[in-house]
């Protein structure tokens, strides 16, 4: 977009919000933020916004910067960072960015819902997984939602100079978020070529990221600080009760985020004492003990700490609506505050959600010597190479393991 004075940056902002539906009272509270930051500006002596200018706001404001460098961020706050990207990226690209929406329905004209709810249905005609399945859809709503923001509402209308400015859209996220938006626009462009749809110079047009799936050496927990983090947790009250159960189950068996939210009363085996779940990944059934420590925690969930409501699901969130977790949920908040009970350090430099237990989970069995196949079963992993990422922690361990393993297997 051309350079606007704030008034006219804020005019503009504020029709595409009644056009993406945000409610009045929502609107109302953007106008005071904005109000305050056009103080800001005119004391700056600043015609026009910038990004920078608003984190110099914030830091002016709210000292920002350095309740950020301490952890001591509020969640008012975070929404008055949210207000300043948002701002500075409607500047750029004339779109409200997904990250911002709290809809469900991300799309407003139906030419682009009926597209998306046919790529969905090819995704799953296709078995893809439903993780993929989700992932791709997530993609598409993102990319149609910013054609629609440009004031196009076919599919037929869409050009290639779109392509480009969508993935300006994309800069400043992590390599790995970048991948898979690209992935998932790639696959419903070509589900569009199959539909008689132009769309070749549009998947042309998709830049190609050179593939590093194995270029990071993950994030790994000392035993002491894994062991620190669990006694942290208050089991006196229901949400500590859920936290602990969801911790040991991502610590001790290293059960992916989305299949520990997405975990059934059905899938608890107690006769047998095993957990049977369809791996959401791979969509492979996926076997493991019931340890004692996990079962008397999530009995002790159950009984005394889970929300009295009808759900197939183990574990609930505990203010309205009393529903599972949803799909955009990481937990990671979880970990955070319980690093802060234990006063484990929270490095920036470091993942610390829960995808970082799994991880250690693996590392620890490389350190006891476990086949690397054993450890891939355990994982949930297709095949060893998707486990090798998690253990490049201990790279010599590793071929030891691997030949081992190669060994035992002959």
């Amino acid at each position: 977009m051309s350079v606007l004075t704030f008034d006219e940056l804020t005019h503009r902002l504020e029709n595409e919000l009644h056009r993406l539906h945000y409610t009045e009272g929502s609107i109302a509270g953007y106008r005071r933020a904005w109000k305050h930051i056009a103080s800001f500006l005119d004391n700056e002596c600043l015609s026009g916004f910038s990004e920078e200018a608003g984190m110099r706001f914030l830091d002016a404001k709210y000292g920002f910067s350095e309740l950020e460098r301490t952890g001591a961020l509020t969640q008012s706050l975070i929404n008055q960072l949210r207000i300043v990207r948002m701002l500075g990226d409607f500047q750029q690209h004339g779109s409200i960015l997904r990250r911002y929406f709290k809809q469900k329905i991300r799309l407003n004209g139906k030419p682009f819902q009926q597209w998306l709810k046919r790529f969905e249905t090819h995704c799953q005609e296709r078995a893809y997984s439903g993780v993929t399945c989700n992932h791709y859809r997530k993609a598409t709503d993102r990319f149609l939602a910013f054609v629609e923001s440009q004031r196009v509402w076919q599919v037929e209308d869409i050009v290639a100079r779109h392509v480009p400015d969508y993935v300006k859209t994309l800069l400043g996220y992590r390599y790995k978020s970048v991948e898979l938006q690209l992935c998932g626009l790639r696959c419903f462009l070509r589900f569009l070529i199959l539909q008689d749809v132009p769309a070749q110079p549009l998947l042309d047009a998709v830049p190609t990221v050179k593939a590093r799936k194995q270029n990071r050496i993950p994030s790994v927990w000392t035993k002491e600080n894994v062991e620190k983090l669990i006694q942290a947790i208050d089991r006196g009250n229901p949400a500590g009760k859920r936290d602990y159960a969801i911790i040991l189950l991502a610590a001790r068996l290293g059960i992916r985020t989305f299949d520990i939210k997405r975990l059934k009363l059905t899938d608890l085996n107690w006769a047998d004492s095993r957990i049977e779940l369809r791996a959401s990944k791979t969509g492979a059934l996926v076997h493991l003990p019931l340890l004692p420590d996990i079962g008397w925690a999530i009995i002790e969930y159950l009984k005394n700490g889970r929300p009295k409501v009808d759900s197939p699901y183990v574990f609930l969130r505990h203010l309205a609506p009393l529903e599972p977790f949803s799909d955009e949920h990481r937990l990671h908040q979880i970990i955070i505050k319980y690093m802060r009970i234990a006063r484990i350090p929270i490095s920036p430099n470091k993942k610390k959600g829960m995808h970082s237990l799994r991880h250690t989970l693996a590392s620890r069995l490389l350190a006891e010597n476990t086949p690397l196949p054993i450890i891939s079963c355990i994982l949930g992993h297709a095949s060893t190479e998707s486990t090798a990422v998690y253990l490049k922690v201990d790279i010599q361990q590793l071929r030891q393991c691997a030949l081992d393993s190669a060994g035992e297997m002959e």
